[in-house]
């Protein structure tokens, strides 16, 4: 098989630019924030989800230790603020803000000491928690490998946490990484062939172009082709997994333009208009080369997952976002973003499938950029996402074409928006960071 090299002046395995593999979901309209519930009455403000992350951010710290979390209600498009204990005064200052508010039992102090307990006593592969602000609790998962002494021990934590503190459910399907098909970007390593996907274009430090994708894949090998067969094109800078989930990989050609854009599918792409914090409740979309475009809703933040590593200890990563939007092995490194062009995250790995769902976890681009140091497209590298330029609504009766085989390992000569994962056969051991 030929390969296909990156032209000057044009990346082409960039964010948008490939082919998009059968999804059911579409862009949403655009929904722009109105000016209801001025800052000096106590009528909660309607937003688009963008907008209240960013009054989330501002009432934590207004609010301090009264402040217990907070989440999108898309339904109203209102932030709904938790607040602990009786003080009038914080409730009105959150009211005052713009935010819907209830009283809620657990501080944040209280979640993430259960949180920690979790940590030293229930760090067991295929088990994750994250707290989630609409129940006031922290959600532990356990997925269908967690049975006998496993499950008993979990579960004992748990309900040592108390009822009012944490609640425990089980997965059907079997926590990993997406690690197997994609068609966007491949190495080669002593295990097999390796093949993941971008997540988004970025800016390197010293201004070289380059892409940022899961840590799994950029441990895995060093150097990275746009074929299956074909030259290296680009190089891994930085990686890191477990711990984090995210690695830098350069272009070898510095003049390689890397458009800052997903493509979604049947000619259309969402331009890429900066990083985005999630919140709770928002909807978000992912693309990927296994299942396309789906959506979903972001159902919890800072989460911890343990992952069962090919040595049979525990990969745990933490501080990901976690939402229901499915995915399949071959969506691992693909981009999570929001409606309105904002980067949200690369695809790490979950539970579950695109048939029966389950649970999907994300890092968080916003990490990725501070930990890496590089900026998205020309520059804009950590706040929250600007207007699209060009209206994302107009997508809205896209149908992305139909979709290709798992194991179809070449493509079809087409591209695939920033997805994928590595196959199996590479080990993988603990502790590993990669900067060449």
């Amino acid at each position: 098989m030929s390969h296909k090299r990156i032209p000057k002046r044009k990346a082409a395995i960039a964010a948008g630019g490939v082919v998009a593999l059968g999804a059911a979901a579409v862009l949403l309209p655009n929904a722009n924030a109105s000016q209801d519930g001025a800052a000096g009455d106590a009528t909660p403000r309607t937003l688009r989800a963008a907008d209240a992350s960013g009054l989330s951010a501002q009432l934590a710290t207004a609010l301090g230790d009264s402040f217990a979390g907070s989440y999108y209600d898309s339904a109203e498009r209102r932030l709904v603020v938790n607040v602990v204990g009786g003080d009038s005064g914080m409730v009105l200052r959150a009211k005052k803000a713009g935010a819907s508010v209830r009283q809620v039992g657990n501080s944040t102090a209280a979640l993430n000491s259960a949180a920690r307990t979790l940590k030293a006593e229930a760090s067991i592969p295929g088990t994750s928690w994250a707290v989630d602000p609409r129940t006031n609790k922290v959600v532990v998962t356990a997925d269908s490998t967690v049975t006998g002494a496993r499950w008993n021990r979990l579960r004992s934590t748990v309900r040592g946490l108390g009822s009012g503190m944490a609640t425990l459910k089980k997965s059907a399907g079997t926590f990993k990484t997406f690690a197997s098909g994609g068609d966007a970007i491949f190495a080669r390593t002593q295990g097999g062939t390796v093949r993941c996907s971008l997540g988004f274009n970025v800016t390197a430090g010293d201004g070289s172009p380059a892409f940022l994708t899961a840590g799994h894949c950029g441990v895995a090998a060093e150097q990275w082709s746009d074929s299956q067969n074909g030259a290296p094109v680009a190089t891994v800078d930085q990686a890191t997994f477990p711990g984090s989930d995210l690695a830098l990989v350069t272009y070898d050609d510095p003049g390689t333009q890397a458009p800052s854009a997903v493509d979604v599918g049947n000619g259309q792409s969402v331009e890429i208009t900066g990083a985005a914090e999630a919140t709770v409740g928002a909807t978000v979309f992912r693309m990927g080369s296994t299942t396309g475009l789906h959506n979903g809703t972001v159902t919890g933040l800072d989460a911890t997952v343990n992952f069962q590593s090919e040595t049979g200890g525990v990969d745990t990563v933490t501080g990901l976002i976690q939402t229901n939007v499915c995915a399949e092995p071959g969506d691992s490194g693909g981009p999570l973003f929001t409606q309105d062009g904002g980067a949200v995250g690369l695809t790490s790995g979950g539970s579950g499938d695109c048939i029966r769902g389950g649970e999907t976890f994300f890092q968080p681009v916003t990490t990725a950029l501070q930990a890496t140091g590089a900026t998205l497209g020309a520059g804009d590298g950590g706040g929250a996402a600007g207007d699209a330029a060009g209206d994302a609504g107009d997508a809205g009766d896209q149908q992305p074409g139909a979709g290709q085989s798992d194991t179809d390992p070449s493509g079809a000569g087409d591209r695939q928006s920033g997805a994928g994962g590595h196959n199996s056969g590479p080990a993988y051991g603990s502790g590993r960071t990669r900067t060449p």
